[in-house]
């Protein structure tokens, strides 16, 4: 009788939740992207958006909430409402934020467990790119150049410990290099920055700079993937060049506020699922030469684990930088 009981007490306790899922959405969902737009998150989030509104009938809104290198944008949807109605488009950098702030010895942010994962969507090798003019064909010249000239060289990035910043840093540390760090908050003005000829080299993904390069307004010089972009098939690894310790990837991902109901998780989980093999949503990847990389949650979560990991052991070694 007491195990019918506590089973019936956990049905009342999930027949609400479900019986919402099933009406669920009944109005407007936003999308969270903690930068600019211009970048990976927010190139990503879009056709997402567009193809999950199509499933759900409902609009799905793409918030840009720019700020302390993805921090702000990230800490409001942490804290928002469990309802389903607040989702958020993260990249890699929501791992490194939180061990960043560690090492400072800041409040941080948010943690990562006020998450859940819903669906990693896409994850592209990060990209070096310097102006077309610039006086460097090869990562080898850029090397020798930043060593001759200690801090003088400049890159932008999308804000202090966000993911452009790690990668740059991560290959100034193997190279034993000094670069100059001018932050921006999100990569679509670290690129402006960067095509206006205030600063003098980017890493970013091949969604941002492939266009400029094929316009032959910037020229690669070497990926942080284990393998060539299909993109720039010219274009080496660090591996390749004898850097085996830098990789670095920018993969974008849904979230949710970590108490969100499991059936409204679930939902989503499902209306994700669909939205990634919309032939709209694929078209539009295929034109910014990013492949999809979609996991479902508990794949996601496996992947998120062994990546946060892996960056907050870069983040230690590469130490405090500003």
């Amino acid at each position: 009788m007491k195990r019918l009981a506590s089973a019936m007490i956990g049905l009342a306790l999930l027949l609400p939740a479900t019986i919402a899922a099933q009406e669920y959405p009944t109005r407007p969902i936003t999308m969270v992207v903690p930068f600019p737009p211009g970048g990976v998150a927010d190139q990503t989030a879009r056709p997402t958006a567009s193809a999950m509104e199509k499933l759900l009938r409902q609009p799905v809104v793409v918030s840009n909430r720019p700020g302390a290198a993805g921090a702000v944008g990230i800490s409001v949807a942490a804290n928002a409402r469990p309802d389903g109605y607040t989702i958020l488009m993260a990249l890699s950098s929501i791992s490194v934020i939180p061990e960043a702030d560690k090492l400072f010895g800041r409040q941080p942010a948010y943690q990562l467990n006020q998450l859940t994962p819903i669906a990693l969507i896409t994850a592209d090798p990060t990209i070096l790119v310097v102006p077309a003019d610039s006086p460097w064909k090869t990562l080898a010249d850029f090397v020798a150049d930043a060593k001759k000239r200690p801090g003088e060289i400049s890159y932008s990035s999308s804000g202090v410990y966000s993911t452009l910043h790690l990668a740059m840093e991560m290959f100034a540390s193997a190279a034993d290099i000094k670069l100059k760090h001018v932050p921006f908050n999100g990569a679509g003005p670290a690129l402006t920055s960067l095509l206006g000829g205030h600063v003098q080299a980017l890493a970013s993904g091949p969604g941002v700079v492939v266009p400029h390069i094929e316009a032959g307004k910037l020229r690669p010089l070497a990926n942080w993937g284990a393998a060539r972009v299909a993109a720039l098939p010219d274009v080496p690894t660090f591996q390749e060049l004898g850097y085996k310790d830098v990789e670095f990837y920018i993969w974008a991902g849904l979230f949710a506020p970590a108490q969100t109901p499991a059936p409204l998780i679930g939902k989503l989980r499902d209306i994700t699922r669909a939205a990634v093999n919309d032939a709209e949503f694929l078209g539009t990847l295929k034109n910014m030469q990013t492949p999809r990389a979609y996991l479902d949650a508990p794949e996601f979560q496996k992947f998120l684990d062994k990546d946060a990991a892996r960056l907050a052991e870069a983040v230690k070694r590469i130490g405090k930088v500003e």
